[in-house]
This record gives structure tokens, C-alpha cells and sequence, in this order.
């Protein structure tokens, strides 16, 4: 049990290197990259949902307004109409699922 412990242990170590020599990788990308560093500008947005975004995105200028953006990010209320009445719902969840929890809950 003990030997099996260890390796576990070993390997998460291992996994957390990796982690901080990626992300260092990736603020090194991240400095030569305008639009990351503007990004980055905004209060909750860090590094890693900058980077995400412009890696999801690609040219920004498809989308004709931000919410369309927000929109294609699964991130606008869903509208249900009957009988005359309109009523927003929760968000429609469409879009990538990692960038949307970056977003919501900051990275």
C-alpha cells in the first residue's frame, strides 16, 4: 500500500513541474501576444482565459457584436415564447464548456 502511495505521490509531483514549466511557457507566449496582454487588462480574466479565448476564437472579427460573442460562448439567457409571453431562462450552456467555466468563475 505504502509503495503505491509513494508512486502516486511521485507522479502528481511530477504532474505539478509540468504544470509550472508549462505555464511559464505560456506567459512567455502570452507577453509577445497584443491582444493576450489587452485581454488580460480586464479584472478576472488571467492568463489562462486569455490565452484560452484567442486559441477558441481565432479572428475575433467574425462576431458582429459582443453578444453574439457571449452568445456563441453559451453565456446569454435562453428565451422561451408561448401564448405571447416571453421568459428568459437560465444560460444555454451551447459553446465550449472550459471557456465558459474560465469566464464564470475567473483563471
Amino acid at each position: 500500500f505504502r509503495e503505491s502511495l509513494n508512486e502516486l505521490y511521485d507522479e502528481v509531483k511530477h504532474l505539478q513541474e509540468r504544470i509550472i514549466s508549462l505555464e511559464k511557457k505560456l506567459g512567455a507566449i502570452s507577453k509577445q501576444n497584443q491582444d493576450c496582454q489587452l485581454l488580460m487588462t480586464i479584472p478576472g480574466i488571467g492568463l489562462l482565459t486569455a490565452t484560452a479565448l484567442l486559441a477558441a476564437i481565432g479572428d475575433p472579427s467574425v462576431f458582429k457584436s459582443a453578444r453574439e460573442l457571449a452568445a456563441w460562448l453559451g453565456l446569454v439567457p435562453r428565451q422561451s415564447s408561448t401564448g405571447g409571453k416571453s421568459t428568459l431562462l437560465g444560460i444555454s450552456k451551447r459553446g465550449d464548456k472550459y471557456l465558459r467555466a474560465l469566464l464564470v468563475h475567473g483563471g
